[in-house]
């Protein structure tokens, strides 16, 4: 079950990805015909986002306290210590931003090249923090290998 959860994890932040680049080429090939598919998408992001959070929330009281402490007495204690307390608290941020897309991208794009901006912005920074997570969750998924291993 821990191993479908973590899975579960990972493929709702690779869909936030996908959506949220979608909604990057999509903004930047804007017109009244896509308008409604940027909203829609950006709703998506965030649910995925949203839901990788919750699915995350709930295998970490659960579960992580093994994977803690077998990271910590493993060779990569920095596993724990810089990856997944950075991941704890950049996530905050994450998320503050893909609730705001469905917000920005409620404005109509296709005449308001400020607005156009403000979601492209904020769509590229969704998209670099939640790779960076996903890159955080590798490093944090082999301090677990790495500690079983030196057993």
């Amino acid at each position: 079950m821990n191993e479908l959860i973590l899975m579960a994890h990972v493929l709702l932040g690779v869909a936030c990805v996908i959506a949220t680049v979608w909604i990057f080429v999509d903004v930047l090939n804007v017109s009244e015909a896509n308008l409604n598919r940027i909203r829609k998408l950006s709703c998506a992001a965030a649910a995925f986002m949203w839901a990788a959070f919750l699915v995350a929330g709930y295998w970490y009281v659960y579960f992580y306290k093994t994977d803690k402490a077998v990271i910590l007495k493993g060779p990569w204690p920095f596993a724990h210590n810089f990856f997944m307390e950075t991941k704890e608290h950049l996530v905050i941020i994450l998320l503050m931003l893909v609730t705001y897309l469905p917000i920005a991208a409620a404005d109509n794009l296709a005449a308001n090249k400020a607005a156009r901006r403000v979601v492209l912005w904020v769509a590229a920074m969704v998209v670099l923090l939640a790779l960076m997570m996903e890159g955080h969750g590798a490093v944090i998924a082999m301090g677990v290998k790495m500690g079983l291993l030196a057993k």
